[in-house]
């Protein structure tokens, strides 16, 4: 499938996304996130992604923001409308996905660009990462998940700091505050990151699925992570790969796990 705004490299089981319209430094937009969450599909279901890398074009940006032309004239139903179908559609499809997304963060990742990092499983940033929520600068607030998302990562505190303030953070705070995993020179960021990519691949891709699964639910209203995970425990007993794991882990060999 040919996309307008992003462009995908599969290698080893690993498929990396580049935001790439590096004159607006990778805003989103509607066709981009169209262009996103169709990809994210598509790769969801090809055998031979394992893990989803997620970066910007060029070393200034992975995603300055959204593309606040697009809906400057919003009235209040339209700016609703714009949030919901942006979560449903990307960012909260990317958290529950059962693959794993990787954010690789290099430069600006502000407003848009943050949620969309944050809604990524993890992430790892650059050294000249700068990170922020500024919505309300614009007089808005973040509406693809970012007052959810954020103090999740990051504590209630620092979340409405950041938010309140819609101060920039650093990369290297952005590692003290636990909202990124690892900070790396920007030439070494997706050799860093694909190495932590090739580290998942060697292990069961339904429990990592599961995983993802039961961590997520203890974030969510109305959900127990302990049943949740008590449930998703058990349903890795029926597959070819825990008889695969145990079997290699008794006879003193790698496993080679086929995801079923």
């Amino acid at each position: 499938m040919d996309y307008e705004n992003i462009l995908i490299s599969i290698v080893e089981k690993v498929a990396t996304i580049t935001i790439n319209r590096p004159t607006k430094l990778n805003a989103l937009n509607k066709a981009t996130i169209s262009d996103l969450s169709n990809a994210i599909l598509s790769l969801s279901k090809n055998d031979d992604v394992r893990v989803i890398i997620l970066t910007g074009s060029g070393e200034k940006a992975f995603v300055a923001g959204a593309d606040i032309s697009e809906f400057a004239n919003y009235t209040t139903v339209e700016g609703a409308q714009l949030a919901a179908e942006g979560q449903e559609s990307l960012f909260d499809f990317i958290e529950n996905l059962k693959k794993p997304v990787i954010a690789a963060v290099n430069g600006f990742a502000l407003g848009g660009g943050l949620e969309l990092a944050m809604a990524c499983h993890f992430r790892v940033a650059s050294d000249n990462a700068k990170m922020g929520l500024p919505e309300v600068t614009l007089g808005l607030i973040p509406g693809y998940g970012g007052t959810q998302r954020l103090p999740q990562l990051v504590g209630k505190g620092r979340a409405m700091e950041m938010i309140m303030t819609a101060a920039m953070i650093t990369a290297e705070q952005a590692k003290d505050y636990g909202l990124v995993n690892h900070v790396v020179p920007q030439e070494e960021l997706l050799s860093f990151t694909n190495v932590i990519a090739q580290k998942i691949i060697k292990n069961a891709p339904f429990a990592i699925g599961k995983a993802i699964k039961a961590i997520n639910a203890n974030f969510k209203d109305g959900k127990n992570g302990f049943d949740t995970e008590i449930k998703s425990f058990g349903e890795c007993f029926g597959t070819e790969d825990f008889k695969e794991g145990t079997t290699a882990f008794l006879e003193k060999r790698k496993a080679e796990f086929t995801g079923k």
